[in-house]
């Protein structure tokens, strides 16, 4: 086991990241710009070293600072969080080539997965359902046209090196084709630096599912189950739930093994998530990411697994500490991801917390690393705390939410939980029909109550 690990994050993540270290008995390294000098993961760290000015690129995105503080503190391994260089291939190469684990996956699965393409590739081969679309990037109009006509419209073209619904445009009709693959491949070279784009069939009312995987590198690999993650705006995941509502135990099985045994043949180390689109009872490959993802808790709450502490145990090269077998989903959690930004306009909403008081109680866990009187930099993601509650069934969950909503107070931003309100009360939401879309509509009809 390691004796002492650097987390190259910051916020919420970081601070679950250390509190697994210290469970393991492992010293911490805390990281961080100049303008999160008074963060809680810096507080509570063992050591704390100042890697850069406020812009990420400057610090937490700042290789040559990193490898620097571990050289400084003698670090043994590195965990990266989720974002930032969670799933930055070559960072983990430097690392290795070091002498410094990376707390994830091998850095040519980081590499093979981060590229859509070759993902998409890499998933047909290992037999995981896909969305039928190009084989690879389209480099013509003509080619495009080709496609789209083959597979059907509406389309979705997606930049290869993409995320985060950037890069991504629906073209409905042979009409709209061309316009849409020139704005894709400018939003991909703008904000990738690649304007490759590939085509998939678009989905009219899919929901978002995700699946939870994990290896250790020796070709022991299970899955934990799904996650609903349909309520998004603007491709950004705003609540999540495990299990699905639309999800049968079957299903489930079927398609866990499905991946659980792809993650086996390639050996993966780590934790890991592969997304589907699933519509009138198919799954369909979009993505995997390697890393772990914000939304990990709601996992966590159904199986009793620490998923950080497992990440920590394989990279130090253990072996998974459960099998299939031992995998048991219990009752029903959501997740809330309260943001510090305007619950109508999602404007941000950076500054001092005036008043902090967290809802409580039985199934209730709140992941965040803000305190009173704790100022939000303006510069990093404006999430500033989970909601997550688990009960027996999914109506006792949703009336915990309800009641732990109601208890969450934020003074001095603005925040999301009015929204949050909102919803859990929304008879779409409570029966589980709902889909990706949904959100939008929502929003689109009229300003969320208090």
């Amino acid at each position: 086991m390691f004796g002492k690990i650097l987390i190259a994050n910051r916020g919420e993540i970081a601070l679950r990241v250390l509190r697994a270290c210290k469970e393991l008995g492992i010293a911490t390294v805390a990281v961080h710009s100049t303008a999160d000098a008074d963060a809680m993961h810096v507080k509570l760290a063992d050591e704390s070293v100042c890697i850069g000015p406020p812009p990420a690129k400057d610090s937490y995105l700042n290789i040559p600072a990193l490898l620097a503080a571990c050289e400084i503190t003698g670090a043994e391994a590195v965990h990266p969080g989720y974002g930032f260089l969670s799933e930055n291939a070559r960072f983990a190469e430097i690392l290795i080539d070091h002498g410094v684990a990376f707390i994830g996956p091998k850095p040519e699965h980081i590499r093979v997965m981060g590229d859509k393409i070759e993902a998409k590739k890499t998933a047909k081969r290992l037999g995981i359902p896909c969305v039928p679309g190009s084989e690879g990037g389209v480099s013509t109009d003509e080619e495009a046209a080709r496609v789209s006509e083959e597979i059907g419209f509406p389309v979705l073209i997606k930049a290869a090196a993409g995320g985060g619904g950037r890069g991504m445009k629906v073209a409905r009709s042979p009409e709209e084709l061309s316009s849409a693959l020139s704005t894709a491949r400018s939003e991909a070279r703008a904000n990738f630096g690649d304007d490759a784009v590939y085509i998939e069939k678009y989905l009219g009312t899919p929901r978002h599912i995700e699946i939870q995987v994990f290896g250790d590198g020796k070709g022991n690999a299970v899955h934990l189950g799904e996650r609903d993650c349909s309520l998004q705006r603007r491709h950004q995941k705003v609540l999540e739930e495990a299990p699905s509502p639309v999800i049968t135990p079957e299903q489930r099985a079927q398609i866990g093994e499905t991946v659980a045994k792809a993650m086996r043949d390639m050996k993966y180390l780590g934790a890991g998530t592969i997304e589907f689109l699933y519509e009138n009872g198919e799954f369909y490959f979009i993505e995997m990411n390697t890393r772990i993802q914000v939304e990990h808790p709601v996992t966590e709450a159904i199986t009793g697994f620490d998923l950080i502490r497992e990440q920590i145990r394989v990279a130090a090269g253990e072996t998974l500490s459960f099998t299939q077998d031992d995998v048991v989903l219990t009752g029903h959690a959501i997740e809330c991801r309260v943001n510090a930004e305007h619950p109508r306009t999602f404007r941000p909403s950076p500054g001092k917390i005036g008043y902090w008081h967290v809802p409580g109680g039985l199934g209730v866990r709140i992941d965040s690393a803000v305190y009173q009187g704790y100022t939000i930099p303006p510069y990093y993601d404006s999430m500033i705390g989970k909601l997550i509650v688990t009960a027996a069934t999914r109506d006792e969950c949703l009336a915990r939410l309800s009641r732990a909503l109601d208890e969450f107070v934020v003074e001095g931003i603005e925040t999301t939980l009015p929204l949050f309100r909102e919803l859990v009360r929304n008879g779409d939401i409570r029966r589980g029909a709902y889909d990706i879309h949904w959100l939008e509509q929502f929003l689109a009809e009229g300003e969320p109550g208090n």
